[in-house]
């Protein structure tokens, strides 16, 4: 997990554009050590349940979240893998949209 662990700010989404995703805070994903964290991006937030997960030759950190988006309860599922550095993968909201991301960790 300790690859994943850290705050990684939200440089850019496949779905929304960079004035959405920081509408209400800078856009983030943040995972704990034990696999748990939080995200925000735009009026979308919640709560991450995740684990590592075999994928090819490498791991990816796959997860389940729950929250809110514009005050409505809200859940989905996610992935993310490391790459040059980067945090790449996608998110899903049950029954709506989903997005690629791009994240860059903060120091």
């Amino acid at each position: 997990m300790k690859p994943f662990a850290g705050k990684w700010r939200i440089a850019e989404m496949e779905m929304w554009d960079q004035d959405y995703v920081n509408m209400e805070v800078p856009g983030y994903i943040q995972i704990g050590s034990d696999g748990t964290g939080q995200f925000q991006f735009g009026l979308v937030s919640g709560d991450i349940d995740g684990r590592m997960e075999p994928y090819g030759v490498a791991s990816r950190f796959e997860f389940s979240w729950s929250g809110q988006d514009e005050n409505d309860p809200v859940c989905g599922r996610g992935w993310a893998i490391i790459e040059n550095d980067e945090l790449k993968g996608r998110i899903y909201l049950h029954l709506a949209d989903d997005s690629a991301f791009r994240a860059i960790k903060d120091k």
